[in-house]
């Protein structure tokens, strides 16, 4: 693994953005590909280039509801009177030629009749009988959109590494394209580890908690078009662990863990996953999660994530979303913009390590405002419910105060 930072276990902990930098400098796309029907390639990474078939539009046509005229006969300055010699409308054209002094209805998206070089709005123009007046002032291929002027024969009209979405699928299907050539989708095991966690259907012992956090990265990875392995609850025995490794690093690219990578006497993870393979790094300056570690078993690649279901969340959409994005074939990866706003209340916040708030934003006067969530803890998943966005606060900040502009980053997009 290319890292600074070698396969050792004892470490300083990371900032963010040094274990984001470490994590996608090391993980490369998984490769394979399908041709698929366009309809099925919605949300799908595009394997190769689309590429334009023929001009689009392919010939010139009227961006306006108007006529079609010469501009050689229009006056530089008041009126000029031509005759209406016919109409083009969208799909059914003028078939004779354009002569001089002669005008053509058009309606938006009608092919240029030949002879015809632009088009005069239907706003402007005076019509009488068979006669039409048009105003001086007209430039030559006003209101025309030329063939090829979307994308030219050959162009790239979509390019190797784009996420399929509404606009690409018309796209693709306003080339004339049944198929498009995508990625395989990435295959992702994951399990949580932990003898109080409990299955849901069943009462809860004294001392169990139901397990969250597998249906939290279920739905994260749906939501990626991820394949899922789901390999249920491991318990705290290092034997059985091993065994979850070993058939999880076997059967997919990636491998997340819940749970199991701090320092307590039955977290196992990251001492199995430096005997097994090796790890890059599992301590960052983040709250909530300090605890990660990532590395690689064989051909997979490893995140050993914290146990609490906040910190999950959090450390998937800081971390693990963008290295499976890369991983899937995706390029560029999105930015994950943040914006200012205003804060509601104050917070409590000592400097040295990033921490991810969770927050409702809203408008408010022509300016964002953002409350903070009244339970910040690491285990109340309802304030990710609830929320819509996150405060991002860097090691270098400390108390916030009421009123203070705050950077955040909307779960809009990234959720």
């Amino acid at each position: 693994m290319n890292t600074d930072h070698g396969c050792a276990a004892p470490q300083p902990s990371l900032t963010v953005a040094e274990a984001r930098r470490i994590i996608l400098d090391a993980v490369t796309p998984a490769g394979g590909w399908a041709c698929v029907p366009i309809r099925s390639s919605l949300g799908r990474v595009l394997a190769r280039d689309v590429i334009a078939p023929g001009n689009v539009p392919a010939h010139d046509n009227s961006a306006m509801d108007g006529y079609a005229v010469r501009a050689e006969d229009l006056a530089a300055d008041g009126e000029t009177s031509l005759q209406l010699v016919g109409s083009a409308f969208a799909g059914r054209g003028f078939s004779g030629i354009v002569g001089k002094g002669q005008a053509v209805r058009i309606m938006t998206g009608g092919v240029m009749p030949v002879g015809a070089d632009s088009v005069v709005i239907q706003e402007v123009a005076k019509v009488d009988g068979d006669r039409i007046a048009i105003p001086g002032g007209l430039r030559r291929g006003q209101n025309v959109r030329r063939a090829g002027e979307d994308l030219a024969e050959g162009a790239v009209a979509i390019p190797r590494g784009k996420r399929m979405g509404p606009a690409e699928l018309g796209l693709a299907a306003s080339l004339g394209l049944a198929e498009v050539s995508v990625c395989r989708r990435l295959r992702v095991a994951f399990f949580s580890t932990g003898d109080e966690l409990a299955s849901i259907g069943r009462p809860l012992a004294p001392g169990e908690v139901y397990d969250s956090n597998r249906y939290t990265l279920h739905g994260a990875l749906a939501r990626l078009g991820c394949d899922i392995i789901d390999l249920g609850v491991v318990p705290d025995r290092p034997e059985l662990l091993e065994a979850a490794f070993r058939d999880a690093a076997a059967s997919a690219d990636v491998v997340l863990t819940t749970g199991g990578v701090s320092v307590g006497e039955a977290d196992f993870i990251r001492e199995l996953m430096q005997r097994l393979g090796e790890v890059a790094f599992w301590k960052i300056d983040i709250k909530p999660g300090r605890p990660m570690a990532f590395g690689r078993i064989g051909g997979a690649w490893m995140f050993g994530l914290p146990g609490n279901p906040v910190a999950v969340m959090v450390t998937f959409y800081q971390f693990v979303q963008d290295a499976l994005l890369k991983i899937a074939g995706v390029d560029p990866l999105p930015a994950r913009p943040l914006m200012p706003a205003v804060c509601a209340a104050p917070i409590r916040k000592l400097a040295g390590r990033c921490e991810f708030l969770r927050g409702r934003l809203s408008a408010d006067g022509g300016s964002w405002r953002v409350h903070p969530a009244a339970a910040q803890g690491s285990g109340v998943l309802r304030s990710m419910s609830e929320a819509n966005c996150f405060i991002v606060l860097d090691e270098t900040r400390g108390d916030v105060a009421a009123g203070d502009s705050v950077p955040v980053q909307l779960f809009d997009g990234l959720v």
